[in-house]
């Protein structure tokens, strides 16, 4: 899974109308309704998604070695002031290759793992180039 299209968040708002409550996945309920005000997207996204704006980048997903976690086209946010988890998903520049995985931590030395059991493990030698540039945060990808 390779990323690519390192960007910031729009600086342009963008208004959208916003529907009033929550979204329950059972039975719709008749009395949903929709809130007139406009709300600027990028700063509600902001407020729900985002930690911390300047450290917070998006990333295109390309490649299937992630998949179903992770699907080509999908949109990564990456927070790079977040702590690496053991388990977590990161991007990572390998040899100065990005590319998204799961990190597992294996006798003190970092392993990236895919999740589609086509892909090995890639265990990264001790004098290779390696650094974890950012912890995904959020994974966002169309439903169609």
């Amino acid at each position: 899974m390779l990323v690519t299209g390192i960007r910031k968040l729009a600086d342009e708002p963008i208004e959208i109308r916003r529907a009033i409550g929550t979204i329950i996945c059972g039975f719709p309920s008749p009395a949903q309704d929709y809130d007139d005000e406009k709300r600027n997207v990028v700063e509600n996204l902001s407020r729900s998604l985002i930690r911390d704006p300047v450290s917070t980048f998006v990333m295109d997903a390309y490649g299937d070695s992630m998949t179903p976690s992770i699907l080509s086209g999908d949109l990564l946010i990456v927070d790079r002031g977040a702590e690496p988890q053991d388990g977590g998903l990161v991007v990572a520049v390998v040899d100065g290759e990005f590319t998204a995985k799961r990190l597992i931590v294996r006798h003190g030395r970092p392993v990236l793992r895919s999740e589609n059991s086509a892909y090995s493990d890639i265990e990264v030698p001790e004098l290779s180039d390696f650094t974890v540039w950012g912890s995904i945060t959020w994974i966002l990808h169309r439903t169609r």
